[in-house]
């Protein structure tokens, strides 16, 4: 089941970029968790990621959210042949992640949140 999705970009100049969306969305990032990134939820469940770095040739990563990333990880490793699929982390961050490539070079990923309350109020959300 895939319920959330987040969608990063990349821009060179961080406090630029975030100003730039800023006015583009005409509101204020919904949550930074560490220097560098920014995100806003742009409609429910759907979040722009803007982080500082060089801006990536062509699209992705595109991450979807989902109830158990490694059951996902096998799933796709398996039945995909995907073969780079590393699972990442980081503390002040409320998920965990992983990022794999489709056969033409999309970044494309999955990430679950890390506390069971809030994957299921995510969920519970989404489904009204």
């Amino acid at each position: 089941m895939i319920y959330e999705m987040t969608v990063q970009i990349r821009v060179p100049d961080m406090e630029e970029g975030q100003r730039w969306y800023e006015t583009l969305f005409n509101k204020k990032p919904h949550f930074i968790p560490h220097a560098g990134f920014a995100e806003w939820e742009l409609i429910p469940g759907c979040w722009l990621q803007v982080a500082e770095g060089l801006p990536s040739n062509g699209c992705g990563p595109i991450r979807l959210g989902v109830i158990d990333l490694e059951g996902e990880r096998e799933r796709v490793m398996n039945e995909l042949k995907v073969g780079d699929f590393k699972i990442f982390s980081r503390k002040e961050v409320p998920v965990k992640w992983a990022t794999f490539t489709d056969p033409w070079g999309n970044k494309i990923g999955f990430f679950e949140y890390m506390e069971g309350q809030e994957k299921q109020a995510q969920i519970n959300r989404i489904l009204g």
